[in-house]
């Protein structure tokens, strides 16, 4: 198959053969049959591939998650039932009560409060850090019990771009996997494996799926993390799992350790499976992603800089922006363009920003992000609401900064729009 990112949205994963069906099919089916007692014994001590329960596997999550594992040069993947799910999993699946990991402050809300106060409870650490910060600097905050670093390709809601060069690094200097958050981006403007990340999830609700018709997450593993070099570190990879009979991960199953564990043991116990029929929509997605994200990507730069140019607008935040300060970054890691979101504040009050959203025709309020239609929310106000005004801070998030996901429509009906509802403050 062609190596262009291009023809894998298209043909990776799934590969029909003569008289089967074009389309992927849904696998709607919670059970699979066997012939023999023998044959769905050795399914469970994972010494044959097959399906046996769609709670821990299904043949439509496993054709999507081979086909993004393609796009994103991974070795092997799984999907979730959602971003959340997928983002936990992946820590999780290393880190146990009395671990410890880094984290950027700057990752999404929802990630930053399932890392600093849910996963505290279950006795992980998890130490926010300013990923603007030097080397030595971040280098201080790993401990003996440091089990990996956790960032976003494009921190969301304030849209930096992380030094993938400095973080893996970081993270490898100190024995310890880069997971990679690659959301915003896709792996259409980025492939963080190439830049040294070891581990890659998503959120496929947002730009993979693109129409907000399915929530779902994904996990993609290099390969490439040697869990064996330091055994003591990964006991979870590294030891014998006594709910299988004694199995070793890293020594049985290699380069797919990381994968095999994930899905035998904890999608096993925890169930955060994707549903087929939303696999479905999200191959459909993935087939006009690459389409999709440069349209994406040109609408709001060109939305950037008119808000740059206006005299309402305090400040903006785009990466492709010369004025951004992830610019060089971005010309570096993602040179064929960042995302379609960007952050801006206006010259106004609480009540004039609330004046400004509410006025908005064409673009709405709503939760989500990274979608085919233009949607916007104030962070403060709605997802990071949970945050202390100190974590804002120590997120980078300011009181008044606005998210704004540009779709696909018309950039100048999206830009008209704008003006309008500026106009009300």
């Amino acid at each position: 198959m062609s190596n262009s990112i291009e023809t894998k949205c298209l043909h990776a994963g799934y590969e029909p053969k003569n008289g089967e069906p074009r389309s992927l099919p849904i696998y709607q089916s919670t059970t699979f049959k066997y012939d023999s007692s023998d044959d769905m014994g050795k399914l469970f001590d994972l010494e044959a591939s097959g399906y046996f329960y769609t709670r821990l596997q299904n043949p439509s999550n496993d054709l999507v998650a081979a086909k993004l594992t393609e796009m994103e040069g991974g070795y092997a993947g799984m999907l979730t039932s959602s971003g959340q799910a997928a983002n936990f999993y992946a820590v999780f699946n290393i880190c146990e009560a009395g671990d410890h990991f880094i984290a950027s402050s700057s990752i999404y809300g929802g990630t930053f409060n399932l890392f600093g106060v849910t996963m505290k409870k279950m006795g992980i650490e998890c130490t926010f850090v300013d990923q603007s910060l030097s080397y030595e600097e971040l280098s201080k905050y790993f401990k003996p019990n440091t089990k990996c670093v956790f960032g976003e390709t494009i921190t969301n809601p304030t849209c930096n771009v992380l030094d993938f060069e400095k973080f893996s690094k970081l993270a490898h200097d100190h024995g310890v996997p880069l997971i990679i958050d690659n959301t915003f981006a896709t792996p259409i403007n980025c492939r963080p494996i190439e830049h040294g990340a070891d581990i890659v999830t998503h959120s496929t609700t947002k730009y993979i799926d693109g129409h907000a018709s399915s929530v779902g997450g994904a996990i993609i593993d290099s390969g490439n993390f040697d869990w064996l070099k330091d055994r003591e570190k990964f006991p979870g990879l590294t030891t014998p799992d006594d709910s299988y009979h004694g199995i070793i991960y890293a020594e049985k199953f290699g380069k797919a350790a990381y994968i095999t564990k994930a899905t035998s043991q904890l999608m096993r116990d925890l169930g955060s499976i994707q549903a087929p029929q939303n696999s479905f929509y999200i191959q459909l997605g993935l087939e006009s992603l690459h389409v999709r994200m440069q349209r994406h990507c040109e609408n709001a730069l060109k939305i950037a800089k008119f808000l740059e140019s206006n005299d309402k607008v305090a400040w903006v935040n785009y990466p492709d922006l010369e004025s951004s300060p992830s610019y060089e970054l971005a010309k570096k890691y993602l040179p064929n363009g960042s995302c379609g979101v960007l952050c801006f504040g206006v010259k106004a009050d609480r009540e004039g920003q609330n004046r400004f959203m509410d006025g908005l025709k064409l673009a709405t309020i709503a939760t989500h992000v990274a979608d085919c239609k233009t949607m916007l929310l104030h962070p403060a106000s709605h997802t990071h609401r949970q945050l202390t005004e100190e974590q804002l801070k120590e997120a980078g998030i300011p009181s008044d900064l606005i998210r704004f996901s540009v779709g696909l429509e018309n950039a100048d009906d999206i830009i008209e729009d704008i003006k309008q509802a500026l106009e009300l403050i």
